[in-house]
C-alpha cells in the first residue's frame, strides 16, 4: 500500500486562522489575549496552560531569532484541533537565529539554581503531550515553526466550532 499523499493525509477538526504579530515582546499581551478569546468555552485549566507556552514559544522566537532583531520581524501564530483529543498550537519565526530550540541539558544543579534564563522548553516539555519543532526551509535560515500538542477532553471541546473548509 503506498503512503498517503498530502491530500489524502487527515485534515484538522477546526483550523483558527492564522494570526501575524510584530516580532515585539510589546505585543505579549495581544498574543495572550487572542488566544484567550480563541479559546472561549474550552477548559479554562487548558486555556491558561496554552496560553503560558505560547507565551514562552513567542518570546523565544522574538528574542532568538530576527523575528525581534531584524526591521520588519515578525511571528506567525497557528492554533488547530487536529483530532477530537488535540490541540496543536505553533509559531513560526523570521528566522537569522542560526540554530534550533533545545532544551539545555549540560548543566550542573548549581548553574541551574544561577540561571536567569532558559528554561522556558523546560516548562513547554513538562506541559504538553509533545513539542518540536521544524526548518521552514532546511537548507537555510529562513525561520523555525514550533509547535506543541496539548490534550483536550473530547467533552469539553465548545459547541459551535466551524471547521475550517478545504479545498483541493
Amino acid at each position: 500500500m503506498n503512503p498517503p499523499t498530502p491530500a489524502d493525509a487527515p485534515r484538522p477538526l477546526v483550523f483558527w486562522e492564522h494570526r501575524l504579530y510584530p516580532g515585539s515582546l510589546s505585543r505579549l499581551a495581544r498574543v495572550r489575549a487572542d488566544l484567550a478569546a480563541d479559546l472561549a468555552g474550552f477548559d479554562p485549566d487548558l486555556v491558561d496552560t496554552v496560553v503560558l507556552c505560547a507565551s514562552e514559544l513567542f518570546a523565544n522566537g522574538v528574542k532568538y531569532t530576527d523575528s525581534g532583531r531584524a526591521e520588519g520581524g515578525e511571528v506567525i501564530r497557528s492554533l488547530s484541533l487536529t483530532a477530537a483529543d488535540t490541540l496543536l498550537f505553533s509559531v513560526s519565526d523570521s528566522g537569522g537565529g542560526g540554530g534550533v530550540p533545545a532544551v539545555p541539558h549540560g548543566r550542573t544543579d548549581d548553574e541551574w539554581n544561577e540561571a536567569e534564563g532558559r528554561r522556558g522548553l523546560l516548562l513547554i516539555e513538562n506541559l504538553t503531550r509533545r513539542w518540536g519543532h521544524l526548518r521552514l526551509a532546511p537548507w537555510a535560515d529562513l525561520g523555525t515553526r514550533v509547535w506543541a500538542e496539548f490534550d483536550v477532553e473530547p467533552s469539553g471541546v465548545p459547541d459551535g466550532l466551524r471547521p475550517y473548509v478545504f479545498t483541493r
